[in-house]
């Protein structure tokens, strides 16, 4: 496990980057819900942690794909899917299963 923040450190609708060997990864607070993606959007590598972050979605700001938060997949096609990370909190700190 890797510690990624405290959750205050984290606040609504935000995402914090963090690179855990060669892989980038975007944590993301959502209504109280932490969760991990790739940080690569998978049509052509983008940041999804720089993205636009609604209840519902992240939109990557290059060419606007959006990713429902719920299925981790793309909104217009549910077969482009997103590597997802297991999250734990302790006592407010979040840490990251990689």
């Amino acid at each position: 496990m890797i510690k990624v923040c405290h959750i205050d450190d984290l606040p609504e609708k935000s995402a914090k980057v963090i690179m855990v060997h060669d892989t980038p990864v975007a944590v993301f607070n959502v209504r109280g819900t932490i969760f991990a993606w790739d940080n690569r959007c998978p049509h052509r590598g983008a940041s999804l942690g720089d993205g636009h972050i609604t209840s519902k979605t992240v939109q990557c700001k290059f060419h606007l794909w959006e990713f429902d938060i719920k299925k981790e997949c793309a909104m217009e096609n549910e077969t482009i899917k997103l590597k997802s990370f297991p999250i734990e909190i302790r006592k407010g700190e979040i840490f990251l299963d990689i």
